[in-house]
């Protein structure tokens, strides 16, 4: 991997390319891919979609592409954008899309992150990784790693949703239950990870993951092309679809291809929400966690916190919390109207888009896409 190294997101301190290097050794602070010389491209995974907004273009960009191996891939992205003109109504915005995560191969927006960090273990002779997640993250790397042929050991809480956890085993990862909270389960995961001389595969904080998740944004300039959207609203607990999409649409920017890069939103669950804590005034602490049905975005302590503020600052976006009967209100009438049937999660995007409108935060003539980062039937099912 000679055209690439780590940079800190805060000190930009250089560091060697690896997969055991987490964290600044000068601030602690998350690290970044950093490109050492004339990137290589990677041609887009953007296909062209027939829609109402036209066909979509291809497109190359910068990524940690493996020098000696096959690149790891389940074909993800691609994903469909759809217009839907009935919640459009609901909510008042004239111009409301929704891009399908759900379509990757595992059921969530993940795989995309999966498949850059995979490729990158592989080339670096990794033969097994640990990972914990409450889901959806754990079963792409678990899949991911499979189709690497790699051992995965995914930590998860014990309640997580029997859905995904049955989704990570039939992968053939061997799976950890940890009782406690969520952050009980990273202590695990990386406790195992040292006691075993394994490589801690986090999505929270690998570089190599946030990398892969930008192509979220060329896929959406690809695929609008003459008609960018002026917003985008994403359900956001460690952050790295928002980050990456910040870091597409920036890359976007500077080589011409958008004039304008769309405000990014954020949504969280109320029982957990230390983004739009910080974002209203990082001066106090949020406050404790409890209990979410949006279990994808139940991260009290997220890693990169300050990027994803940056994200949404630089955009002129914005950040908001959605209570649980709202999460709820939304996932049934999503599916029966619109045909989306999405995991509260990605509900909670749609709930917090009717808030962000309902406040003026996004004014209802502008255009909107809404990631639905994850399939309903990953999780337990509503009453219906």
């Amino acid at each position: 991997m000679s055209h690439i190294i780590l940079a800190c997101s805060e000190c930009a301190a250089p560091h060697k390319a690896d997969m055991l290097t987490l964290h600044c050794a000068k601030c602690a602070a998350a690290l970044d891919v950093a490109y050492t010389d004339t990137p290589q491209p990677r041609p887009s995974t953007t296909h062209a979609h027939a829609h109402d907004q036209g066909q979509g273009h291809a497109n190359t960009h910068a990524m940690p592409t493996p020098l000696h191996n096959t690149p790891i891939t389940l074909g993800e992205g691609s994903t469909p954008i759809v217009h839907i003109p009935n919640i459009g109504a609901t909510v008042g915005a004239s111009c409301l899309y929704a891009k399908l995560e759900m379509m990757n191969p595992t059921g969530s927006f993940k795989d995309r992150g999966s498949a850059v960090m995979m490729s990158v273990a592989k080339e670096m002779g990794v033969s097994q990784v640990v990972e914990d997640s409450s889901g959806n993250a754990g079963a792409s790397v678990a899949a991911y790693a499979a189709r690497a042929g790699m051992q995965a050991h995914i930590f998860a809480p014990a309640s997580a949703p029997s859905a995904k956890l049955n989704q990570i085993a039939v992968y053939g990862a061997k799976t950890h239950l940890i009782d406690g909270d969520r952050q009980a389960v990273t202590d695990a995961a990386v406790r195992f990870a040292a006691q075993n001389n394994l490589v801690y595969a986090s999505h929270n904080l690998s570089p190599y993951f946030t990398e892969g998740t930008k192509t979220f944004a060329y896929e959406i300039a690809a695929q609008l092309g003459a008609n960018p959207p002026q917003n985008i609203v994403i359900p956001t607990g460690n952050g790295s679809l928002l980050i990456g999409a910040h870091r597409g649409f920036s890359e976007l920017l500077q080589t011409g291809v958008i004039a304008n890069i769309p405000k990014l939103h954020a949504v969280q669950a109320r029982a957990v929400m230390p983004l739009v804590a910080a974002f209203t005034d990082e001066t106090k602490p949020a406050p404790a966690a409890r209990a979410t049905i949006a279990g994808g975005i139940a991260v009290a302590n997220p890693p990169r916190l300050r990027q994803s503020l940056h994200a949404l600052r630089a955009t002129g976006g914005s950040a908001v919390a959605v209570d649980e009967d709202d999460i709820l209100q939304w996932q049934i009438p999503l599916a029966r109207r619109e045909g989306i049937f999405a995991e509260p999660t990605s509900a909670a995007a749609f709930a917090g888009t009717a808030a962000l409108i309902a406040s003026g935060a996004i004014p209802p003539d502008q255009s909107i896409v809404i990631a639905a980062t994850g399939f309903g039937l990953k999780d337990a099912m509503p009453p219906v």
